[in-house]
């Protein structure tokens, strides 16, 4: 049955518990090189992996913050094979596809890394060219054909957050936009919140999703692993299409702490929590 509409949320009741994640090490990001670049493009966009004219699909847009002096930059990464999605705030430069590809080969920070994140884009790949929507990279012709796909996924759904490029040529291939490599999506994407950000009551969790009935389940657990809270949303779109939601949900507790926010499918067959994002983050005293 597809769901699509209007999105919608509510409260759940209690729902079963996952497994914590096994952390890994971090990494730091090189210097970026000053290239000339148009700076910080922005382009008019839904939640990561929502429809566009453009390119079939796109993520949030990369944005100045209050302070000129930096920029919010969103990065793809892989997890179990899958695009996942995190941002940066790095200092402003108008070299930002070179300080997006430089993110993307320095790696996940430990926060991601405890949810699986990893790179394959290796710290030489750079963009030679941009022109007519197309940036042209030279990367190293490394790895299996899988290995080399997600290289390109990930620098393809990376720099088409960047309004002056829709498709990416790496080489000689010929260029790609983020619909030729959909497939690589999860079947939830969260972008809001972030690995090892700190969130407050109430907390609206973003992504998208493509689900049974396009229901989207979200729970909320504090640093001993108990459920504080939960929700759930109904994606705009569902059941063999890729719809985007919006869900909020609030907590209650008397400290600062470690949690985890869920987001999650509901199984057809016998009710279990499936196709599971856990995003860790630092809990605000909420009520």
């Amino acid at each position: 049955m597809s769901g699509c509409g209007t999105p919608r949320s509510g409260v759940l009741g209690p729902a079963p518990r996952a497994a914590p994640s096994t952390p890994a090490p971090s990494s730091v990001a090189p210097p970026v090189p000053a290239v000339t670049e148009p700076s910080v493009p922005t382009r008019t966009s839904g939640p990561a992996g929502s429809p566009t004219p453009e390119s079939g699909t796109t993520g949030p847009t990369p944005t100045s913050t209050a302070n000129r002096d930096t920029v919010t930059i969103e990065l793809w990464f892989v997890r179990a094979g899958q695009l996942v999605p995190t941002r940066r705030t790095r200092p402003a430069t108008v070299a930002t596809s070179r300080l997006a590809l430089a993110e993307l080969a320095a790696g996940p920070t430990s926060a991601e890394a405890a949810t699986g994140l990893t790179t394959v884009v290796p710290p030489d790949v750079e963009v030679t060219r941009i022109a007519d929507g197309v940036a042209t990279l030279r990367a190293p012709a490394v790895g299996d054909p899988a290995q080399r796909r997600l290289r390109a996924a990930q620098v393809v759904w990376t720099l088409t957050q960047f309004r002056t490029v829709r498709r990416v040529r790496v080489d000689d291939a010929a260029p790609a936009g983020r619909s030729d490599l959909a497939d690589l999506l999860p079947p939830i994407v969260v972008d809001n919140p972030i690995p090892g950000e700190r969130v407050t009551a109430p907390l609206v969790v973003t992504g998208t999703a493509d689900v049974f009935e396009a229901t989207v389940s979200v729970r909320v657990l504090d640093a001993a692993g108990r459920e504080v809270a939960t929700a759930f949303g109904t994606a705009s779109c569902g059941s063999g299409c890729r719809g985007g939601y919006r869900v909020v949900v609030g907590w209650r507790t008397v400290r600062e702490q470690r949690g985890t926010v869920e987001v999650y499918e509901v199984s057809a067959h016998d009710g279990t929590r499936i196709n599971t994002m856990a995003v860790p983050v630092l809990l605000a005293p909420g009520g």
